[in-house]
């Protein structure tokens, strides 16, 4: 009877095993089975960040990250702001005012696939520390540059720095569940807001008594901050699972499950390795070129946009207008720019310009579940463009300044937005090089702006404005045709071959979480 018994286990065991998921050792040693029964529970992590929810951890990563943020807004809202000193007390003509903007520019460009690449392949903490540190470093040694060649080596050199600043939305991202990923990473952008508006006030109490090299020495505090804090930063479990280190990645999500007060499911960690990871070709599969051109054209677009309007507002505040004709010509009107320092009404209107960065994340946080990421970028950029249309008029100061707060909450919150659907449009395996060279093709519209906001401007206002309104007009269209909506999706993590092999076999390892599981 006891044999017959056996007998009949045996049986049933085989009869409730799931035959494709058997998998066979090549090892030449041995020829095992490895059997996975139907009822052996598992859990990848994209489940157990949707079990632990958001909570305690997530505020804190937002703020360590959001510190970051805050120090590349600061950083670019300098330029607007010293530009127009080193005007005056270097004599410099307008070419090399814009070239000073621009060489901070070529530094991201240059070094945001480098950082993408740095973060696939070593992790997100470890490039976001060191592109941070970086920054830091040379930010302070730029507050001594002596002549102009000095200060185009160092403010390039940070730019380098600032162009792996959009890893911290990639690290954040991954941490966020789908319900909150579209409003936490917009309210991230709040930091943003935060840095450009800091960095207006510091400059109003800094530059008539100090100069713009103690304003570049106290712009670093936020760098400051953001070294002393980094330690606490963990390394993306996603990451982490990617690289086959499942372990590790399974303590860093007990510990977050602890820190919110939640538990993680119960049965083991799928971890699938994979080795190709951070490699642009990837994003030119066929199920990702097409967006990923378009992605790239998208943040063109923004960073083209959103940097000339911050460089044209300083331009065209110092010229008391949008543009001044005379009263016997019929010729088409042009800015008359010269050395003029920022005064203390200049600051105000640039504060006030500021600050439509806030209402433009409330439009955002408003529109983007709503509406849907690829609708609401198209949005942003048609009204940017028609708040556009009436600065042809050689408005006065006060139109000018209402129709640049509004243009810029558009064109801030569109950029919001692509910083949601970016990382969600890429698999784990491609997502920090999917922002890197996105940002990237940011810093050359960044490259190009600063030559029509400042050096075009003052040969033609109306050549200007049209390239501005086309180019988001452009925008719009691309936004339109994004083939992927990602609106209360799952982030991927392997790219699509790897999902193709994930079907024929069981992941390569996995840990045990049931020692973390609450009772």
């Amino acid at each position: 009877m006891s044999g017959l018994r056996r007998s009949q286990v045996s049986y049933k065991r085989w009869k409730d095993t799931d035959i494709r998921n058997i998998r066979i050792s090549d090892s030449s040693s041995e020829n095992n089975f490895t059997f996975f029964r139907r009822g052996t529970k598992t859990f990848s992590v994209e489940d157990a960040v949707e079990a632990i929810g958001f909570g305690k951890f997530q505020w804190k990563l937002s703020l360590i990250t959001g510190v970051a943020w805050m120090a590349d807004a600061m950083e670019m809202m300098l330029l607007s702001i010293v530009a127009p000193q080193l005007r005056c007390e270097w004599m410099l003509p307008s070419w090399k005012v814009a070239f000073i903007t621009a060489v901070v520019f070529i530094g991201m460009m240059v070094s945001s696939s480098l950082w993408g690449n740095i973060s696939d392949k070593y992790g997100r903490k470890v490039c976001l520390i060191l592109c941070m540190l970086w920054t830091l470093y040379y930010g302070l040694l730029s507050a001594f540059a002596p002549v102009y060649g000095w200060i185009l080596v160092l403010r390039g050199l940070v730019g380098f720095g600032l162009g792996g600043a959009p890893q911290s939305v990639t690290l954040y991202t991954e941490f966020l569940p789908v319900k909150y990923r579209g409003s936490s990473i917009i309210l991230l952008g709040s930091f943003w807001a935060l840095g450009a508006v800091f960095e207006v006030l510091l400059a109003m109490l800094v530059m008539p008594t100090l100069g713009w090299k103690w304003l570049l020495v106290l712009s670093t505090l936020p760098l400051l901050v953001f070294a002393a804090s980094c330690c606490c930063l963990p390394e993306s479990a996603r990451f982490d699972v990617l690289r086959g280190r499942e372990d590790k990645a399974l303590n860093t999500l007990k510990k977050i499950a602890a820190a919110n007060g939640r538990c993680l499911p119960k049965g083991r960690l799928i971890a699938n390795r994979q080795d190709d990871r951070g490699r642009i070709r990837d994003l030119f599969i066929p199920e990702y070129s097409r967006t990923t051109l378009l992605i790239w054209f998208i943040w063109f677009c923004n960073a083209f946009s959103y940097y000339g309007l911050v460089l044209l507002t300083t331009e065209l505040f110092q010229a008391g207008s949008v543009c001044s004709v005379t009263d016997s010509s019929g010729l088409e009107p042009r800015c008359s720019l010269g050395c003029k320092y920022l005064t203390f009404h200049d600051y105000t209107d640039l504060l006030w310009t500021t600050l439509a960065e806030f209402p433009g994340l409330l439009v955002s946080l408003w529109i983007i579940d709503r509406v849907g990421r690829k609708k609401s970028m198209a949005l942003c950029f048609v009204i940017f463009s028609l708040c556009i249309l009436p600065l042809y008029a050689c408005t006065q100061r006060t139109v000018l300044t209402i129709f640049i707060f509004i243009a810029r909450a558009c064109i801030s919150s569109g950029w919001q937005i692509a910083y949601v659907y970016t990382p969600e449009v890429f698999p784990t395996a491609t997502r920090a090089i999917g922002i890197g060279t996105s940002s990237g093709m940011a810093r050359i519209g960044a490259l190009f702006t600063p030559f029509v906001a400042q050096v075009l401007l003052k040969y033609s206002v109306y050549l200007t404005l049209s390239v501005y309104l086309i180019c988001c007009l452009l925008g719009a269209a691309a936004c339109w045709v994004l083939p992927i909506e990602t609106t209360g999706q799952s982030l991927q993590e392997s790219t699509p071959t790897m999902i193709e092999q994930e079907k024929m076999e069981r992941p390569q390892g996995s840990a045990d979480s049931s020692s973390n599981m609450c009772q």
